[in-house]
């Protein structure tokens, strides 16, 4: 018998086991055992969850089958979820697509069929929005925020919203959500490789001549700020803005008044650059009530360090003083 079949035969015996445990039980070596299951993994038998030192590994459960609904879906339809619609189950699952429609319909016992048509009917409401190159104005949405003394943002970009009615999460908010919360690199990448595109897209089409990251306001050991920082390899002078707080710190999402927040991040971040520019391109992963990001805006004007600046958030609100509490 291979060892890839006694592998399996243990992991539905034993249920999640390591690779130590494997060698234990199996007495091969460590070697034989991840070259096995690197080819399980391929061939997607096996599931992998945890990190080194503290990986398990699990026989993968069958997904659920498409409904039968679905089979009639025309091409168009089916590539659309493709690029729109991803879950992480409740397993940490990652499904796209019509595979991923199908088991959120199961899940809330909805006519698959219907739901589609809904769904997408829904979509194309949010879809008027992204200009030809896939980017969301969202400026209008901060200027109709009642609370603001002024706007220092002279644009406001999203490269999606982060949610739509009744359908939740969109496919960067579920990424941004999980990769964040997680501090999930594989996620990162994938987000990653899906926002750059855009991104490198828009540096090229406008003259800006400096870039500014938002600082996280919660320690994490692994920051997507930082992350894209370094991964999105802009070739621009980069303005240092610094995250300062009291002895207690209070996070943005923590607060449920526009005033609460304008003065927070009026108060916690600092800019300590010398350098002018004319044109610069201000990143943050996500925009709520927009706070965070007009507040900085107002702080490099104030000191002259930028004429004008573009806000760029990965994901928006779609419109009015909204919270966006779990990122």
């Amino acid at each position: 018998m291979k060892i890839k079949e006694k592998i399996q035969i243990a992991l539905q015996e034993k249920g999640d086991l390591s690779v130590k445990e494997l060698v234990d039980m199996l007495h091969v070596s460590k070697q034989a055992i991840h070259i096995a299951i690197n080819q399980l993994l391929e061939q997607d038998i096996v599931s992998k969850f945890g990190r080194t030192p503290k990986t398990i590994y699990r026989l993968k459960t069958a997904s659920p089958a498409v409904v039968e609904s679905f089979e009639a879906v025309d091409k168009d339809s089916r590539t659309y979820l493709s690029k729109n619609f991803l879950l992480i189950t409740e397993i940490g699952e990652m499904m796209e697509g019509i595979e991923g429609f199908s088991y959120w319909c199961k899940k809330r016992d909805l006519p698959p069929e219907k739901t589609l048509t809904e769904f997408l009917k829904t979509r194309e409401k949010y879809d008027r929005y992204f200009n030809a190159a896939g980017i969301i104005d969202g400026k209008e949405k901060i200027v109709n925020t009642k609370g603001y003394n002024a706007i220092f943002l002279d644009e406001v970009l999203y490269l999606d919203f982060y949610a739509i009615e009744r359908f939740g999460k969109t496919r960067l908010g579920t990424l941004l959500h999980y990769a964040k919360q997680g501090q999930n690199k594989f996620l990162m990448r994938i987000l990653l490789a899906e926002i750059k595109p855009k991104i490198e897209l828009l540096l090229k089409k406008n003259n800006y001549d400096a870039v500014g990251f938002v600082p996280p306001t919660i320690r994490r050991e692994v920051q997507i700020m930082k992350y894209l920082e370094t991964h999105l390899k802009i070739n621009l002078p980069k303005v240092k803005i610094q995250k300062i707080s009291g002895i207690i710190p209070v996070p943005q999402k923590s607060l449920n008044k526009i005033e609460e927040r304008i003065n927070n991040a009026e108060n916690t971040f600092a800019v300590t650059e010398t350098v002018k520019y004319n044109n610069l391109l201000l990143i943050d992963d996500a925009v709520g009530s927009g706070s965070t990001m007009n507040q900085i805006a107002g702080k490099l004007k104030q000191k002259s360090i930028a004429k004008k600046i573009t806000g760029l958030a990965i994901v928006g609100s779609f419109k009015g003083f909204d919270v966006i509490t779990d990122i």
